[in-house]
């Protein structure tokens, strides 16, 4: 469903080049939920990006549903993007001119035809802004954004979501609450679901932990009951 085949990242700084990604292979099939790892600056959002076509690697190929999207053309990977992958942003990229209604609408309506109204409400209400689908984002807490962004994430029934850190701007209490949302959304819609955390507990709910260090994948295991029906491959073969 999802595939980064040899994907290399660098970027300049000044006049020396900066290695980000250095070779990374990782298959993740449809329907599971990988938890992606690592501390600061080892790769694991810039990876995400990568996954999610907002990037192009250096060398290497991404792949999403059998298609290589690594070199196409940006009109032709904005629609990949809005038919296939919901993005979960940690900062939550609401558009501050409109309401929480017209944030989740959004995407529908530019990637998509027919009335997305009655989903667009139905996704809301099912996160518990029914009554605030005409708040602007100033007059949502950080958490009530957060769930207008999964809302969004998921108007369009996408196969994938990817979600950066989703929790990371929110208190423990929010941070559940919105992990409990994420992931029950995943399993009801059975979406591929690749989220960067930092936070263990979050990680250890996944079907598989992948854990990046150096911009390399230093581990990669099931966890949970997924360990119980299944054996990885070892980290260093980077696939199923």
């Amino acid at each position: 469903m999802v595939e980064a085949r040899g994907i290399w990242k660098r970027m300049r700084n000044g006049t020396a080049s900066v290695e980000i990604l250095k070779g990374i292979n990782l298959l993740v099939p449809r329907g599971q939920f990988v938890a992606i790892m690592g501390s600061s600056g080892s790769g694991k959002s810039t990876l995400l990006g990568l996954l999610a076509g907002l990037d192009a690697p250096t060398e290497g190929s991404v792949w999403i549903d059998g298609v290589d999207i690594s070199r196409m053309a940006e009109d032709q990977l904005a629609q990949v993007r809005g038919r296939k992958i919901g993005f979960v942003f940690q900062s939550y990229q609401l558009i501050p001119t409109l309401t929480a209604f017209e944030n989740v609408l959004l995407p529908f309506e530019l990637n998509a035809r027919g009335d997305g109204k009655p989903r667009a409400r139905a996704l809301l209400e099912s996160v518990g802004l029914g009554p605030r689908l005409h708040h602007y984002p100033v007059q949502l807490s950080g958490g009530e954004q957060q769930r207008v962004a999964l809302a969004r994430a998921f108007v369009l029934e996408p196969p994938i979501v990817l979600a950066d850190e989703p929790t990371g701007n929110l208190d423990s209490t929010n941070g559940q609450h919105v992990l409990e949302l994420l992931t029950t959304r995943q399993r009801e819609a059975g979406t591929t679901l690749v989220m960067v955390t930092h936070d263990p507990q979050i990680a250890a709910r996944a079907d598989r932990r992948v854990i990046l260090r150096d911009g390399m994948i230093v581990s990669d295991e099931l966890v949970g009951a997924a360990a119980e029906d299944a054996v990885l491959l070892p980290a260093t073969a980077g696939r199923l």
